[in-house]
């Protein structure tokens, strides 16, 4: 039971890791109605841009300038690319965020190397919280829990309460009627993509202690992310949320199981064929994700928490 505990905790803590880099992704489709297919070559570039601040200035300076450095770029590339195709269709858009995260690779590659990188966890993050008859949790995921939860607390004041989100939200569907307010609605929607852009180079300063810094990153977890937010809902940041955590629960809980499929599918009486009698739920972990993406859309092809009339 206690080993049980430190493992949902685990997983909550890497579901929460998962929202704060599809936060950036939903708030960007959301707002702007784009599918950046970038945003993991973002937290690729975050966790790439605070290795280096932190080798010069310390973890803490990493984790402010990498994601004012990255929403720079997120910026600039809404400015001056994305902004020419609005008005064109969703498909220039999404060819264009599709070559700038091969763009982004290369870039990466040649600044960086080819090498796998680590960035060490700061002294005062370092060690057990806790333990529970040899089953640990340690500091830095709760303060990992504990950024991301700060996150969405941050978000959902500025998006219902502020007065920046009534106006980013009154742009998306009346944009002429905020232009005759006197606001610059391209500048907003600018503003917009750089925060999602920041959140997922944020995203990569908060995990590159705890997983190697490489530049196939974007490929192994931009998947994952683009299941999240289906699973969620396109568009929905409490859908983002509960997948997440669902996505985080699920496969940490199967990365530690040691159960054989063949004793799973053995209660309902499936057959399987003999030689994947052996296989443990740990070692199709990688699938889990995309197996509930298949259900979530056969049973609600809108997501969890999506709408219909979400840009259709």
């Amino acid at each position: 039971m206690q080993s049980l505990i430190i493992t949902l905790l685990n997983g909550l803590s890497f579901g929460l890791l998962l929202f704060m880099l599809s936060a950036g992704l939903t708030l960007i489709f959301s707002m702007l109605g784009v599918l950046n297919f970038a945003h993991a070559s973002f937290y690729m570039l975050g966790a790439y841009v605070g290795f280096s601040v932190a080798a010069h200035a310390g973890f803490w300076a990493a984790l402010v300038f990498a994601p004012l450095v990255v929403g720079l770029i997120g910026a600039a590339l809404e400015r001056w690319l994305l902004r020419r195709l609005r008005g064109h269709g969703h498909l220039p858009e999404l060819l264009l965020t599709f070559g700038a995260a091969y763009l982004l690779g290369e870039l990466v590659k040649l600044g960086w190397g080819l090498g796998p990188l680590s960035m060490r966890i700061p002294a005062v993050l370092d060690g057990l919280l806790f333990s529970l008859y040899g089953a640990v949790f340690t500091r830095y995921r709760a303060f990992m829990m504990v950024v991301s939860l700060a996150m969405l607390a941050v978000l959902a004041a500025l998006l219902r309460v502020s007065k920046t989100g009534l106006i980013v939200r009154a742009a998306l569907t009346h944009p002429q009627a905020v232009e005759a307010l006197g606001h610059d609605v391209p500048r907003v929607f600018t503003g917009v993509f750089a925060v999602g852009t920041a959140l997922a180079a944020l995203a990569g300063v908060i995990g590159a202690p705890l997983f190697v810094i490489e530049p196939a990153m974007a490929e192994s977890l931009g998947s994952i992310v683009f299941v999240v937010v289906v699973i969620g809902g396109l568009g929905s940041l409490g859908g983002a949320l509960a997948a997440s955590l669902l996505v985080g629960c699920v496969q940490t809980l199967a990365v530690s199981s040691d159960i054989a499929l063949g004793d799973l599918v053995s209660f309902v009486g499936a057959p399987l064929p003999p030689e994947w009698d052996a296989l443990t739920l740990a070692q199709l972990a990688p699938l889990l994700p995309y197996l509930l993406l298949v259900a979530v859309l056969v049973l609600r092809p809108h997501g969890l928490f999506g709408r219909r009339d979400d840009h259709e």
